[in-house]
């Protein structure tokens, strides 16, 4: 009976786990998004180069964040060639229903990364 139990949890506490990570996967891109969209108007405007708003990007993802109910994320800005990116790392707890009657530890954390950049040209 132990040894079906275990199963039993192996598997229902790792399918939830899994859907943490998925969440926590989807919840950063979608913030990523969010945080790319909010360019420097005033320079785009005046013909210049189109890049992101670092603290305006910043506020759009934690807005994001705080409005999907949560609220552990890094965000940094990544240079690749001559173009900065936004990177949002989400991180979210999962608590466990069956494996910490077998010793574990009754949450686990995962974490989601997600990567986007301004869009600067037509499609």
């Amino acid at each position: 009976m132990t040894g079906v139990l275990a199963i039993v949890g192996l598997s229902f506490d790792g399918a939830g786990q899994l859907r943490s990570l998925q969440r926590a996967d989807n919840l950063a891109a979608e913030a990523a998004r969010a945080g790319g969209q909010a360019i420097d108007r005033a320079t785009a405007i005046e013909g210049g180069p189109k890049r992101i708003d670092q603290p305006q990007a910043r506020v759009a993802v934690a807005d994001y964040l705080t409005s999907a109910g949560t609220s552990g994320h890094d965000v940094s800005f990544p240079v690749v060639g001559d173009e900065t990116m936004i990177r949002v790392r989400v991180t979210i707890t999962y608590r466990r229903s069956m494996l910490g009657l077998f010793g574990f530890t009754d949450t686990v954390t995962v974490t989601g990364e997600a990567t986007a950049r301004a869009i600067t040209a037509g499609p």
